[in-house]
């Protein structure tokens, strides 16, 4: 394979790993979608590699219908995963800009990534593709392997029933970083004091919490709900480890997110959704297997006072 071939590949791999973790949530499973496209580009002869008029256009597609195939398969697995599955969270590499975290977290947040979870793999690739990517119908319509028009029809489809998923949902306005880490900035200070009271106030009447545990260990059977449950669980956390944990701000999806390390070691990380300047949705990641990635990449985190 030529340098060019390769130095082009590499430019385009950003984008094709944008595409593969929307689609599939999971950082390791996008790594390797955007392995087998390289495979696939690698293999093609010289020659056809030539002909392609768009190349980036060719490697979308093909990283696209991979995606759909893998999503397919990926959702008989989940329908037998132990509790709750979760995305696996995501550190953006390189340096961003408050505008740049802004726009990530509208369309990489842990709790979008769920909402996607109401679409079809070909539904949620063309309205990715539309939506967040800015793909022409043309190409969507090669890339879902349907016509231009029916192309249309499925991300129009696709936004009502996104719009339907987040209308049952209070939540309507994303709250600015700055409120985010006001707002845990006070749960952490609560929770290390073991204020009971204090976790309580922060957070909404109707508050959620759910957890993936990936099968090892406890895990919550189902949601757990209301404002003093939770507020109890944490003040559980609080009695049982003590001087032993760690609570830690982080930017993760490009929101904040809460580190708990325990005995020095990251335990979980939990993402957080706020209604009318409270907590009303925590998300517990606990997977091991999903915070390997974060481990191992601890030193791109962005810590500490809001952008």
């Amino acid at each position: 394979m030529s340098s060019s071939s390769t130095e082009l590949f590499s430019r385009l791999r950003p984008r094709l790993m944008a595409i593969g973790y929307r689609m599939l949530g999971s950082v390791q499973e996008a790594e390797d979608l955007v392995q087998d496209a390289w495979l696939r580009w690698h293999d093609e002869a010289e020659s056809a590699r030539a002909a392609v008029l768009v190349p980036e256009a060719w490697l979308v597609t093909v990283t696209t219908r991979m995606a759909i195939d893998r999503l397919r398969s990926a959702k008989l697995r989940r329908a037998a995963y132990p509790g709750t599955w979760l995305p696996e969270p995501f550190i953006e590499e390189g340096p961003a800009s408050p505008e740049q975290i802004r726009e990530l977290a509208d369309d990489v947040s842990i709790a979008f990534l769920v909402l996607l979870d109401c679409l079809t793999p070909e539904a949620r690739a063309a309205f990715l593709l539309r939506e967040v990517f800015e793909v022409d119908y043309e190409q969507i319509a090669v890339a879902i392997g349907k016509s231009e028009a029916a192309a249309r029809q499925t991300v129009h489809r696709a936004k009502q029933s996104v719009a339907k998923a987040r209308g049952t949902k209070r939540h309507q306005v994303r709250t600015p970083p700055q409120e985010q880490y006001e707002q845990l900035r006070r749960l952490v200070q609560a929770i290390t004091r073991g204020d009971l009271a204090g976790v309580r106030a922060l957070l909404d009447d109707e508050a959620a919490l759910v957890g993936d545990f990936g099968g090892g260990g406890p895990s919550l059977r189902s949601t757990l709900s209301g404002a003093q449950r939770i507020a109890q669980l944490y003040y559980a956390h609080h009695l049982r480890h003590g001087g032993g944990m760690r609570l830690e701000l982080a930017l993760l999806n490009g929101e904040w997110a809460l580190l708990r390390y325990l005995e020095g070691e990251l335990e979980s990380v939990q993402a957080f959704e706020f209604d009318r300047g409270r907590i009303s949705q925590v998300r517990i990641q606990r997977n091991p297997a999903k915070l390997a990635g974060i481990k191992r990449q601890g030193h791109l985190l962005l810590r500490g006072e809001p952008l």
